[in-house]
């Protein structure tokens, strides 16, 4: 069995210092500086990520990091004024899961709700709701649909 005092996840970056003025700027996170060269940043649930620098840097194919926010709709409209686009698939590219002007799908509930943007270097993040009554519904739904 791994025996471990921490994890964490980490990703890379072609521009350190944009990375460090968008995560602690734009989005409010604790960001400080890691002695390899990166940024370890600290998100609230207390957990970190280390962010990298990496020359021939190519941005992720999947999103790197979720955040659970109690609403979706006004997450995003900070990050618009924050000047973070948030409409950045069409519906051609999610066919299953499209997304309104401002990029927030929602499910065929009007319960769930998430939303993608993406960091300088091209890597996605996503906003997902975490509004309990909205998941005390999908589990109500679930719980039902096993029955």
């Amino acid at each position: 069995m791994l025996t471990h005092t921490q994890v964490f996840s980490s990703f890379s970056t072609d521009d350190i210092e944009a990375a460090k003025e968008f995560y602690g700027q734009k989005l409010g996170l604790k960001v400080a500086d890691n002695q390899l060269g990166g940024i370890d940043i600290t998100l609230a649930s207390g957990g970190q990520v280390f962010v990298y620098p990496k020359d021939n840097h190519q941005p992720a194919s999947f999103t790197v990091l979720h955040f659970g926010v109690e609403d979706v709709e006004k997450a995003v409209d900070e990050l618009n004024s924050a000047g973070v686009q948030t409409k950045i698939y069409g519906d051609d590219e999610l066919p299953d899961m499209p997304n309104d002007s401002k990029g927030i799908w929602r499910d065929e509930n009007n319960l769930a709700m998430m939303a993608w943007f993406k960091d300088p270097a091209g890597n996605v993040l996503g906003l997902v709701g975490n509004n309990q009554e909205a998941i005390a519904a999908q589990e109500e739904m679930a719980r039902r649909a096993r029955q």
